[in-house]
């Protein structure tokens, strides 16, 4: 499953990425492998995503969201 496809209040962990370059971005961002990521909001049109990542919030794109794969 995808971030992008991870419903507000849900819970998942970060098991890889699609994207090699926006992969580098998010890592420095604290979204590593083995974190848990929560979906705090999603704007009204779906885009962006708040997200809460390493104990604090962090706001994504759908695109770039859609680059982070979870455990399923």
């Amino acid at each position: 499953m995808k971030l992008s496809q991870l419903e507000v209040g849900k819970t998942g962990v970060v098991k890889e990425f699609t994207d090699l370059e926006m992969s580098v971005k998010l890592m420095e961002m604290g979204c590593l492998p083995g974190e848990e990521i929560m979906v705090e909001r999603i704007a009204p049109l779906g885009d962006p995503i708040a997200i809460n990542v390493s104990g604090y919030q962090l706001s994504l794109r759908k695109r770039e969201a859609s680059t982070i794969i979870l455990h399923s």
